[in-house]
């Protein structure tokens, strides 16, 4: 259940209409990286985490609601850039800033020409407001939302989500001069680093989370390394220990032999049928421990999604 309190979470204010910069921000509105999308994604990769993280589920509907949030106040700052493109002339920061729409016809003119030229969409279909489009005018996609039913891949896309949506702000900075604005954007950029660290804290909680989903990495072909290229160079990410596995990088130098020697990596050391053994011994385990999991959270009887 949503209860809209009208207050914005952050004051937004502008200093003057620019209708170019409100195209741009129509990414962080209804782009691929945008508020919107983070929403969506985050409520529905809750449902998935209901039975078994109860606990998960109310931290993704917690920020799914505050993204909700962001996305009022990137429409706010919109609405608010384009006045005197859309004939409604609303309260600002500073007045007799925004009085310079109504300087006589030319300078007005001029204003709604840098609307038409940054996205005709506005004053043409959207009448002058913002819409579910990026800068580009392009519509806004489910395609862009991620949510796998595993909860550790979603949380690891959840900080991939994060981390782009706080490079689309840190960009969008760099084209506006409003302090106003700046302000805005740095409360918006913040806020993705602090729930980048809310679901790297939460990914910690579930144990084992690696690797993601249930089964095993297959012994036989977990630990090499090709030399792909000429002057491959080397680092912990091909050579030494694989960081948090107990087992080394082995470097293939000559990938081409190798594959032909292996007859196409079918033919291994006996001693891999052990190790082959004590994985799939292992996979076994993890999915009873997963599918206890889910039957311990599910209440007997009547399903029912909550208690009044």
């Amino acid at each position: 259940m949503f209860h809209h309190v009208k207050d914005l979470q952050f004051n937004a204010r502008v200093s003057r209409p620019d209708p170019r910069f409100a195209n741009l921000l129509l990414e962080q509105f209804g782009g691929e990286n945008g508020e919107l999308a983070a929403a969506m994604q985050y409520f529905t990769q809750a449902f998935g985490a209901k039975q078994p993280h109860p606990d998960k589920y109310d931290m993704l509907m917690d920020i799914a609601v505050e993204e909700f949030s962001h996305l009022e106040i990137v429409g706010a700052t919109i609405q608010m850039l384009l006045k005197g493109v859309n004939g409604e002339m609303k309260n600002a920061a500073e007045q007799s800033e925004i009085m310079q729409v109504m300087d006589g016809k030319a300078t007005k003119e001029s204003i709604i020409h840098a609307a038409l030229t940054a996205n005709p969409q506005f004053p043409i279909i959207t009448g002058g407001g913002p819409t579910l489009r990026n800068s580009q005018g392009i519509p806004w996609c489910a395609s862009y939302i991620h949510s796998n039913g595993d909860l550790t891949v979603d949380l690891r896309s959840n900080l991939a989500s994060e981390s782009r949506a706080k490079l689309v702000y840190e960009h969008l900075m760099k084209f506006t001069d409003d302090p106003y604005v700046k302000e805005t954007l740095s409360f918006l950029m913040t806020r993705e680093v602090t729930h980048y660290k809310m679901f790297e804290a939460a990914l910690d909680t579930i144990q084992p989370n690696f690797p993601p989903a249930v089964l095993g990495a297959d012994p036989r072909f977990l630990q090499q390394v090709y030399n792909l290229s000429d002057g491959t160079v080397r680092g912990p990410w091909n050579e030494g220990e694989i960081k948090g596995m107990g087992k080394d990088f082995v470097y293939v130098e000559d990938p081409i032999t190798y594959v032909t020697e292996t007859e196409g990596q079918t033919k291994q050391p006996k001693e891999m049928a052990k190790a082959l053994a004590e994985k799939e011994k292992l996979d076994k385990q993890m999915s009873q421990v997963k599918s206890d999991e889910v039957k311990k959270a599910e209440p007997e009887g009547v399903a029912q999604w909550s208690t009044y």
